[in-house]
């Protein structure tokens, strides 16, 4: 009788608060305090062996989801950390009090990673605050579930490239006149941009470009003694995902890779560290696959 009190009570409990993360997440990029189950994204059990002491990076959608573990693996590692977002100030602020945690210094700055003048004037204010800039990850990204081509409004594909691409080519030129050599910039592409995916047609497109902006500018940067790589994730449990997806397709998420299940963002942010440290010194234009088994072209 106790198991089954129990359950009666536990289902309304669990309806409201599917609830209310499905109305914290109506608009992208999400919210990850409010996402159940939790991310693992904190870097709680990552052991740090000072990669990037000295270092400040600064990387786009920095606020959650693979961005944070992001900002504090690189706090771990000894550098200090800039973080740009979009408007998830509860989020950005907790990724703060966790970067300052580790004892580095955290800046956190809301703007849209799309308008090349706040890319211009977010550079100048972590290099204004830090003194320097060695390390530039883009990451910032929007997706939205289309099953038709033709249900591609004009207005969401300039958005969709604006935010995933056009972000990138300017923070990235915004900061290459600060960037010495042993610097890095990694780009955070996805395994749609080899595999294809109907449902995101204009979202793996941008990943896609990403890519080929990854090569191109690791040969154009090469001889200045500065990186560029790339991260192309599987299924990670983001934000961005109930941001996108729901009912079946949120259930169903992450099982049809090799390992059955989607990503944490704490298994994917070594990848970031590896590409922004010394460790990788002979590595550019070239991706790193965190997509739990699945094997894509090169």
């Amino acid at each position: 009788m106790a198991r089954a009190r129990a359950k009666t009570v536990d289902r309304p409990q669990r309806r409201l608060r599917d609830l209310r993360t499905a109305r914290a997440q109506r608009r992208q990029p999400g919210r990850q305090h409010a996402m159940q189950p939790k991310v693992q994204g904190n870097a709680e059990n990552y052991k740090a062996a000072g990669k990037l002491a000295g270092r400040v990076a600064i990387i786009t959608g920095g606020d959650s989801g693979i961005g944070r573990a992001v900002a504090i693996a690189f706090a771990k590692e000894g550098a200090d950390v800039a973080i740009l977002y979009l408007n998830e100030r509860r989020d950005a602020e907790e990724t703060v009090r966790l970067v300052e945690e580790t004892g580095q210094r955290a800046l956190a700055i809301a703007g849209d990673v799309g308008d090349e003048r706040f890319c211009r004037k977010a550079v100048r204010q972590v290099v204004d605050e830090f003194k320097r800039l060695d390390i530039v990850v883009n990451n910032a990204a929007e997706q939205h579930v289309m099953d038709d081509l033709e249900e591609i409004t004009a207005k969401q594909l300039e958005q969709t490239f604006r935010t995933n691409l056009f972000a990138y080519f300017y923070l990235t030129q915004a900061a290459l006149p600060h960037l010495k050599e042993g610097a890095a910039i990694v780009n955070s592409t996805s395994v749609t941009a080899f595999r294809g995916s109907k449902h995101l047609v204009d979202y793996a497109s941008t990943k896609g470009a990403i890519l080929a902006f990854t090569r191109s500018l690791a040969q154009q940067l090469v001889d200045k003694g500065i990186r560029v790589n790339a991260v192309a994730p599987g299924p990670i449990w983001t934000p961005l995902i109930p941001a996108s997806f729901s009912g079946k397709e949120l259930k169903e998420f992450g099982k049809k890779t090799p390992m059955g299940r989607p990503g944490q963002p704490d298994e994917v942010a070594p990848s970031y560290v590896f590409l922004a440290s010394d460790d990788a010194s002979y590595m550019t234009g070239q991706t790193l696959h965190p997509n739990g088994g699945e094997i894509v072209g090169a």
